[in-house]
């Protein structure tokens, strides 16, 4: 296991998410004397939007021989120039790739993912290169700047989901190392949590719907942490302890239902428009007025709320719409709204789509049921009881629809936004990176353990998992437990496997198992999945070697250990889950 390395003079945050990216920073010295001096990068250009960004779309472009050619905006731009020049062959570009890895529920490293056109790459390589571009800008910024710097006197810290799957944390974290990040050098930072520390810091006039003389630093506050970001809700409970300290009240949990979930269903409008056939042919020869159409709808979609009476008003690519409406459908864009079931909801003036408000707000419909039940479920915790207060954070909680439909459903718990909600995790990831013990105990997940035979007892196990070996009576398979599901751990808290392994051999292999269940007994039960597999490397011996590892649980990250029971000297230990 590789220790985090204290020898560094800049935390570098990179929070790379399902709609968009970016990264922040802080000195050391910054951190001691003000730990809000954090810098987020504002020179994303967003072309033709004109305006600065504090961060850029989680697109990716390069060329045939998969070296990197440009991220973000960027990428958008360029690929749509490219795809004028009818070049795209000669490219890959991928899009909002994130959730690949949290719809997969088996995550290896030789995963292959599509990109737009459907041509297949290696999903590590795909976000190696991302990290690597927004590590490539960083340093062009440090260059402008004046300050020299290394990649290795940099702690970097990469934010996930706090639901993500321990596979999809490791495949991050390979991600990152393949990218040129040292193991040493690199923490993993939970969304919710990080946003959770910057909160910390912040004055009441930076929290909206905070009271007069409401404190989030009061030792033995309570609050829930909603963080929506673009592609899930990730909910955790935190407790204000002494000290500056945290603590996890109960699991994480969430879904897939965040802001991305608003384009999806107003891509259905469009294909009820004009039909999806049209709406993806568009997506191929024109990506830039495709884009254009959904760079208009994030616009909108932060600033409609419940008392708007009016109509929305977007830009939309007229001349483009009107071109492929005539060639596939023999009639202008104009007269194919007029035909449509949307006719009484939308109107076209000029370049303008002006869109009657109920039809924007019922996008929201589908996504605020679901994180009105996400929220609801975790409140019914009887561990949450004390949570009053409902802290939202990530980029669609900005969005004032989810605002108030989270204020409707629950009005007796006070709601409160950070006014920089989209990038509360961003630069809580960079505190966190600076001071990684803030969250002093967190709450295991899953139950977590190994398979063992052990001698079999006809009152305990079933029947037919007896076998015999070496003359006696073994019952196989069976859940040897490390962690039960919703046990308090504290930070780096060690749990030493009771039984010993014999080995001759130089590399022994244990297989881990977790469990939705809290006490599974055997390791094939439904409940139960092959996590991975614990990979020691021991001294060469001719003697038979006893051994046992120990998993620390606290952590961001599953950890472990082993240690030769004979000398009680740690052996070279790793956590294999892709």
């Amino acid at each position: 296991m590789s220790k985090l390395s204290d020898d560094y003079l800049f935390v570098v945050a990179i929070d790379f998410g399902t709609t968009y990216s970016g990264y922040a920073f802080s000195s050391r010295d910054d951190f001691q004397k003000d730990p809000l001096k954090i810098v987020a990068n504002q020179a994303w250009n967003a072309g033709s939007q004109r305006h600065l960004s504090l961060k850029t779309p989680t697109c990716l472009l390069l060329d045939d021989k998969e070296e990197l050619v440009s991220f973000g905006y960027e990428a958008e731009n360029k690929y749509a120039d490219i795809v004028i020049d009818r070049q795209q062959h000669d490219y890959f570009f991928f899009q909002r790739f994130k959730m690949q890895l949290y719809k997969n529920e088996d995550i290896k490293g030789e995963m292959i993912i599509e990109d737009i056109s459907g041509k297949p790459l290696k999903a590590m390589k795909v976000f190696a290169k991302s990290i690597e571009a927004l590590m490539q800008h960083l340093f062009d910024l440090f260059d402008q700047r004046g300050i020299g710097i290394k990649t290795n006197e940099i702690r970097w810290v990469l934010t996930v989901p706090a639901i993500w799957s321990d596979a999809a944390k490791q495949f991050m974290r390979r991600s990152a190392e393949l990218a040129g990040i040292q193991n040493d050098q690199l923490l993993i930072a939970l969304e919710p949590e990080a946003a959770s520390i910057y909160c910390q810091y912040l004055p009441i006039d930076k929290l909206q719907g905070a009271a007069k003389g409401f404190c989030m630093t009061e030792d033995g506050t309570q609050y829930m942490v909603v963080d929506n970001g673009g592609g899930t809700s990730d909910i955790t409970v935190h407790q204000k302890i002494n000290k500056g300290k945290l603590k996890e009240i109960c699991r994480a949990s969430g879904g897939n239902c965040g802001g991305t979930s608003i384009d999806n269903s107003f891509y259905q409008i469009f294909v009820k428009l004009v039909g999806a056939p049209l709406l993806n042919l568009m997506k191929q020869e024109d990506p830039s007025a495709y884009l254009d159409i959904f760079r208009e709808l994030e616009a909108a979609k932060r600033t409609v709320d419940s008392s708007k009476q009016d109509k929305v008003t977007m830009t939309i690519p007229r001349a483009i719409l009107d071109e492929i409406c005539r060639k596939h459908l023999h009639e202008d864009f104009k007269s194919v709204i007029e035909a449509s079931p949307y006719k009484d909801q939308m109107e076209l003036r000029y370049d303008k789509l002006r869109i009657k408000v109920d039809l924007i707000k019922n996008l929201f419909t589908q996504a605020s049921k679901n994180i009105i039940q996400l929220i609801g479920n975790a409140l019914g915790d009887h561990k949450n009881n004390g949570a009053n207060i409902l802290l939202l954070v990530g980029g669609f909680s900005e969005c004032k629809i989810i605002q108030e439909s989270i204020k409707a459903s629950f009005p007796n718990k006070r709601v409160i936004v950070p006014d920089d909600a989209g990038l509360a995790v961003l630069k809580g990831a960079v505190l966190f990176g600076h001071k990684p013990e803030y969250i002093v105990s967190r709450i295991v997940r899953y139950t977590y353990g190994l398979r063992v035979r052990e001698l079999f007892n006809p009152d305990i196990h079933d029947e037919h998992r007896l076998i015999k070996r070496d003359g006696m009576d073994k019952c196989d398979n069976l859940f040897s437990i490390y962690a039960k599901k919703g046990a308090v751990v504290k930070l780096g808290e060690t749990i030493k496997h009771r039984q010993s392994k014999t080995a001759v051999s130089t590399r022994v292999r244990f297989a881990i198992f977790q469990s939705s269940k809290e006490c599974p007994v055997y390791t094939d039960e439904d409940d139960c999945k092959c996590l991975g597999e614990i990979v020691l490397d021991i001294p060469e011996s001719k003697e038979v070697q006893k051994f046992s590892c120990a998993m620390m649980f606290g952590y961001t990250e599953l950890k472990v250990t082993a240690y030769d029971e004979q000398t009680g000297k740690e052996c070279k230990a790793v956590l294999d889950l892709i």
